[in-house]
């Protein structure tokens, strides 16, 4: 095998037992064998959202497992085939060659698509995420181009298998939409969508205009990270002030004649609670832990909703932040202006085709977060 040949597969070796170690495998495997002991509970689906939790969790976590298995295994079966190729001769060793050369250059490029995975370690990064395009300046055109991204990012999941959920769409009135949002639902969707942020540019012949001029339009993405809701909220006791008073007001029998009526305090928010419907202190404690929860839920909620605003608004996804130019006229071309990542044909890409663009923008960020 030629050296150079031996040191590439080295340097892939290397890569591929880094994507290795930062996955865990056996960690992940192990993960596996719990999520599938869940699934087989047929309990599981009393609980709608934890069951899809778990099923979506273990399909991610088994394709992960497969895939770096499978570029093991073609990184092993590869010297094998340098090895036949040089006991044939003639044109079957050069066509033998040839046929490895290709299959290494694949491994390359499938083993640094595994490892921008590994650069996803953000905090919100592991989330699914929720897309919002909205259309800008360019009239029909920029609502045509807005529906034209729609599809796109929906062709990509698709093309991963991963779950689309479309929340709202308003079409606009000749062609096109205004605005749609929409959940990508798959474990790290998020850390890799997010840098789609920011607008996109198209340049083509309107196919809106009777004169056939070259039109420009322009269209936003944002992206955030799906918020995770719960239904319980755990509320320390030493965070709550129980004070009990006698009821006021119209009642039953037993209702002014006892120190039965509650009030809570919550301490480090200060919410206060009060209940005295209940005949009993007890019964009026539960009731007003309960309302004092859903109070607490609701705040987090907004809290998180604000922040996930902030972390929207703070990715730059201002109309000035042209972030990739999409023409199709007077020639072809598809490129990023940060990354200045490009390729010539826009038809694929618009039909989701559009993992490079992805893992150069990861790639883009992590060298930048460096800086």
């Amino acid at each position: 095998m030629h050296p150079d040949v031996s040191a590439d597969l080295a340097e892939l070796d290397t890569t591929l037992t880094t994507v290795e170690k930062v996955l865990d495998v056996d960690e992940l495997r192990q993960r596996i064998d719990e999520l599938e002991h869940q699934a087989s509970d047929p309990d599981l689906w009393n609980d709608q959202d934890h069951a899809q939790q778990v099923t979506s969790e273990l399909s991610y976590k088994q394709g992960e497992l497969r895939r770096v298995e499978d570029l093991r295994g073609r990184l092993e079966d590869l010297p094998v085939l340098y090895e036949l190729a040089e006991e044939e001769s003639g044109d079957t060793a050069a066509a033998a060659k040839a046929d490895a050369d290709t299959d290494r250059a694949k491994l390359r490029e499938d083993i640094e698509a595994m490892e921008v995975r590994t650069l996803l370690s953000g905090e919100f990064d592991q989330r699914d995420a929720l897309v919002n395009i909205r259309s800008g300046a360019g009239g029909v055109d920029a609502a045509d181009f807005a529906e034209m991204l729609m599809r796109m990012y929906i062709r990509w999941a698709e093309k991963h298998k991963y779950t689309v959920e479309v929340y709202d769409t308003s079409y606009a009135e000749e062609a096109g939409i205004k605005s749609t949002t929409f959940a990508v639902k798959a474990p790290y969707t998020y850390g890799t969508l997010s840098v789609e942020q920011g607008t996109h540019r198209l340049v083509r012949i309107s196919p809106f205009d009777n004169q056939g001029r070259r039109q420009t339009s322009f269209a936003e993405v944002e992206v955030l990270p799906v918020v995770e809701t719960t239904d319980h909220i755990d509320v320390p006791e030493n965070e709550v002030r129980v004070d009990v008073y006698r009821s006021s007001g119209p009642g039953g029998q037993s209702v002014n004649t006892t120190d039965s009526a509650v009030r809570l305090t919550h301490i480090p928010t200060g919410i206060v609670v009060t209940c005295q419907n209940e005949k009993s202190q007890l019964q009026n404690k539960v009731v007003a832990m309960k309302v004092l929860q859903a109070k607490l839920l609701e705040r987090k909620r907004q809290e998180e909703k604000a922040a996930m605003e902030e972390l929207g608004s703070g990715g730059n996804a201002s109309w000035g932040n042209q972030m990739r130019s999409y023409v199709l006229h007077p020639y072809q071309m598809v490129k990023d202006l940060r990354t200045e990542y490009e390729v010539n044909n826009p038809s694929g890409v618009l039909d989701g085709d559009i993992d490079g663009f992805l893992e150069a923008g990861i790639r883009w960020r992590m060298q930048h977060a460096e800086e």
